[in-house]
């Protein structure tokens, strides 16, 4: 995807999170994400972070003295703490033209970021909120290729995935197949992907997941 691609794909996806969100009863905003530790309405409230200022962003830091994980969870939760689920929604949906990126992000981290925190806050929820291949194809390149913060190659090696559903396949050795949005999540460490996949690698992979996840 080219950059303008990827923008347009953005667009889509934050306004569709923005409307699935809208929908949501009272008590669904409470329920448990994907992530451990995560509400929804964190995960939800996460996503507005992805236009901060560097200020905003380097004030979150410094609270965590330097820890990312901390300081993505903390920032989080002050934000769903601050701001109404009426706000967040607006939030996101204002945001779906922005070309902004927190600071140190590349430029498909926003698009990663929308495409698997969807799928954190539908999953659990039982909904169904599909992924668009094109951009998941995208973002499994970009997640496989980038290390930081889930250093897939390093976790998963001796393991092969390969998407059935797009010309995508990284890694070598027990092969992993399935729909390239359920490599997207365990790639990103979300064992809720492997009820997508198949092949003899599948119990390799599902004992190096573990039920914590992060979610920066």
């Amino acid at each position: 995807m080219d950059q303008e691609e990827i923008w347009a794909a953005l667009a889509v996806e934050r306004r569709g999170l923005a409307d699935l969100l809208a929908a949501l009863p009272a008590a669904d905003w409470e329920r448990p994400s994907l992530c451990a530790g995560w509400r929804v309405r964190d995960v939800a409230a996460h996503l507005t972070f992805a236009t901060a200022h560097t200020g905003r962003a380097l004030a979150a830091f410094a609270r965590a003295r330097g820890d990312f994980d901390r300081a993505i969870h903390d920032s989080a939760v002050r934000l769903a703490r601050r701001l109404s689920p009426e706000r967040i929604v607006a939030e996101i949906r204002r945001s779906a033209g922005s070309h902004r990126r927190a600071p140190s992000t590349k430029p498909l981290d926003p698009l990663f970021d929308v495409l698997v925190h969807g799928q954190d806050i539908a999953v659990p929820l039982g909904l169904d909120r599909a992924v668009p291949v094109a951009a998941a194809r995208a973002c499994v390149a970009h997640v496989w290729g980038r290390g930081f913060p889930f250093h897939p190659q390093r976790r998963f090696a001796g393991l092969r995935f390969a998407a059935t559903d797009a010309g995508w396949a990284g890694g070598a050795g027990e092969r992993v197949e399935g729909p390239v949005g359920s490599l997207l999540l365990v790639l990103s460490g979300r064992a809720a992907g492997l009820a997508g996949l198949t092949g003899p690698g599948v119990p390799e992979l599902a004992e190096r997941l573990t039920p914590t996840v992060r979610a920066g």
